[in-house]
């Protein structure tokens, strides 16, 4: 992977544009992520929200796009009702969706003249433990 990313960097001219913000995006769309998932919530509710803000970031000129889901985890989906099986859905969902939106973001690139140098990379999110506790302690 690493040979991948040195590639990217290298063909972007020294640096890679991440994506950033993704919560205030979903916000910006109308998107309620006053949840303990977050803005995880959305792959629930509107996951079209979710790969909507990834095309902005790749029209904006991302070259990495990370998953929705920072706030996603088994316990927290669970905890909401969800079946096992469908946690691990919204998981890859997450995932998916990020993926998708790259491939036509990507597709639509060779049909236009608009200049694209690469294959934007999809990242997955992962939160930390105190993230999925819902309760600020991933900053303590």
């Amino acid at each position: 992977m690493a040979g991948v990313v040195e590639e990217l960097v290298k063909k972007a001219g020294g640096c890679a544009v991440i994506d950033g913000g993704f919560a205030t995006q979903l916000e910006a769309l109308g998107a309620d992520i006053n949840d303990p998932l977050w803005s995880a919530a959305c792959l629930i509710t509107k996951p079209h929200l979710i790969k909507e803000v990834h095309m902005q970031y790749l029209e904006a000129g991302a070259d990495v796009i990370i998953s929705s889901s920072y706030q996603a985890t088994i316990p927290g989906f669970l905890a909401r009702g969800l079946l096992l099986e469908e946690a691990e859905g919204l998981l890859r969902t997450s995932v998916q969706l990020a993926r998708e939106a790259r491939d036509e973001f990507w597709k639509s690139t060779l049909r236009s003249s608009k200049p694209v140098y690469n294959r934007a990379l999809v990242a997955a999110s992962i939160g930390s433990y105190g993230a999925y506790l819902a309760d600020g302690s991933e900053y303590r």
